[in-house]
C-alpha cells in the first residue's frame, strides 16, 4: 500500500506564498495535487508524471509550480499570489499507470488533506 502524507499547509494572507509538500513511500508514476472546497467537487490544480510533462489548471497557471524530487519520492507545490479562491483542503494523489491524470478518479492513493487558508 502507497503512503500518501501532504504537508505545508496554512493560513496566509493574499499575495503571500506557501508551499506544500507530499511524501510518498515508493515511486509512483503519475502524481498530482488537488484542491477541494465545501460542496464543490475535487479539482486538479497541477499533475506531473515520470516524463516531466505537467499540467497547470487555469485558474493557477503562472502562479502554482509542480515539481518533485524523486530520489526522495516528494512532491511539491509552491503557490505564489495567493488570492481567497485558492483557500481549500488540497490532496496529494499518485497512481502506478502513465500518463498525466487530470480526474481526481483516475488516482490510485491519496493523502488525508492539508488545508490552506487565505485572509484578504
Amino acid at each position: 500500500q502507497v503512503q500518501v502524507v501532504e504537508s505545508g499547509g496554512g493560513s496566509v494572507q493574499a499575495g503571500g506564498s506557501l508551499r506544500l509538500t507530499c511524501a510518498v513511500s515508493e515511486n509512483t508514476y503519475s502524481m498530482g495535487w488537488f484542491r477541494q472546497t465545501p460542496g464543490k467537487e475535487r479539482e486538479v490544480v497541477a499533475s506531473t508524471e515520470a516524463d516531466g510533462s505537467t499540467f497547470y489548471a487555469d485558474s493557477v497557471k503562472g502562479r502554482f509550480t509542480i515539481s518533485q524530487d524523486n530520489a526522495k519520492n516528494t512532491l511539491y507545490l509552491q503557490m505564489n499570489s495567493l488570492k481567497p479562491e485558492d483557500a481549500a483542503m488540497y490532496y496529494c494523489a499518485a497512481r502506478l499507470s502513465g500518463g498525466l491524470c487530470l480526474n481526481p478518479g483516475g488516482m490510485d492513493y491519496w493523502g488525508k488533506g492539508t488545508l490552506v487558508t487565505i485572509s484578504s
